[in-house]
């Protein structure tokens, strides 16, 4: 009796019967899915503080799901406008990894694009070493469209975040630190299996409380990282547009040492970051801007008459200045601050001093 191959209807059936099965149980770690907190309805948390959730953008990602037969996800340790984050187990390897699951809307194709960009690029500089490469990149159908993923090795927080916990006078909200005692993982899944994280339902979206690693002992950091890359562009060609995410404005200074933004640009009239409530707000510290900067300006037109008076549907803000916005300092440490501030808070760029020029200043020195 001759063998006959299977057809390619019944081969289809076997791949579809073997999709379905699932990883060995040694392989999983089993969750509690019944014994957690309920979340009120009316107490806002995490992404649901964005219209992405009621848009249905976010990709319904459940604790003990099991992504791509490859992933188990283990906890929430984060969200964002654009992504959420979780961490997971690589089952073909048996090690933890990071998830980055991005909204369908393609907001993240940037981000996509620098991570191909930096996969491919053959470097030996130190700085290589500490910039952080995805290890894997996927595509996944969600109820209401496509997914980006993007898989990396788990970090701590960042190092401000960090250093909120464990304060000290350094900052960095892009800089993630490495985990060598690798423990900390273990104890963020024991963790999660025995205290489950509080949840509540939306629209048929779980919205999980995000967990974070238990704070390391000195040994247990790594070497920082270098990271998110959605607002990166190339340095190989000219920019002129906003390249900068909106809070992340100059003077970046300004908001480290402060704590807050010397500029918010929240547009009272769309209650969210608008061109014309950024300008409005320097207007109310800087003055007006010089005309022959708004001669050569592309949008002038969009703000002001050809006199320079302010048109935009904004009003400009009361008068303000740096002495009123500084908060930290007094007498002449204050003073020699906000002359650091005024060689970078002026209209005209030939007005501003470099970045060179700057490490000199008496104030960042220590000599003031």
């Amino acid at each position: 009796m001759r063998y006959a191959p299977p057809s390619r209807s019944m081969a289809s059936f076997w791949h579809a019967i073997k999709s379905l099965v699932r990883k060995p149980d040694s392989q999983l770690v089993r969750f509690n899915n019944s014994d957690f907190k309920i979340l009120p309805s009316d107490q806002q948390i995490e992404e649901e503080a964005h219209d992405n959730i009621t848009k249905g953008r976010y990709y319904p990602v459940r604790i003990g799901d099991v992504i791509k037969e490859k992933y188990q996800v283990l906890g929430k340790l984060g969200y964002g406008l654009g992504s959420t984050v979780w961490l997971a187990n690589e089952l073909s390897r048996r090690r933890p990894v990071v998830l980055k699951v991005f909204t369908n809307d393609l907001q993240n194709r940037e981000e996509i694009n620098v991570h191909n960009h930096l996969m491919n690029v053959q470097s030996k500089r130190p700085g290589r070493n500490h910039v952080r490469i995805a290890l894997d990149a996927f595509s996944m159908q969600g109820p209401n469209g496509e997914h980006h993923c993007l898989v990396y090795e788990p970090m701590l927080e960042s190092a401000q975040e960090l250093l909120r916990r464990n304060p000290s006078d350094i900052s960095g909200f892009n800089i993630l630190l490495g985990i060598d005692d690798k423990s900390i993982i273990q104890k963020f899944v024991e963790a999660e299996q025995e205290r489950p994280s509080p949840r509540k339902d939306v629209r048929g979206y779980t919205v999980y409380a995000s967990r974070a690693f238990d704070s390391p002992s000195g040994k247990s950091i790594g070497e920082p990282l270098l990271s998110d890359f959605g607002s990166a562009v190339s340095g190989d060609v000219e920019h002129d547009e906003d390249v900068q995410p909106n809070v992340y404005r100059a003077p970046e200074i300004w908001d480290l040492f402060e704590g807050k933004h010397l500029f918010y640009g929240r547009d009272p009239k769309e209650e969210k970051y608008l061109t014309r409530a950024h300008l409005a707000d320097m207007i109310a510290l800087m003055g007006p801007p010089p005309p022959e900067l708004l001669k050569v300006g592309k949008r002038t037109a969009e703000f002001f008459d050809k006199d320079g008076g302010w048109i935009a549907e904004v009003p400009v803000p009361a008068r303000t200045s740096l002495e009123e916005s500084e908060e930290n300092l007094e007498g002449s440490n204050k003073e020699a601050f906000l002359q650091f501030m005024r060689k970078m808070v002026q209209w005209r760029p030939e007005d501003r001093q470099t970045a060179s020029q700057l490490l000199g200043d008496d104030w960042l020195n220590g000599r003031s």
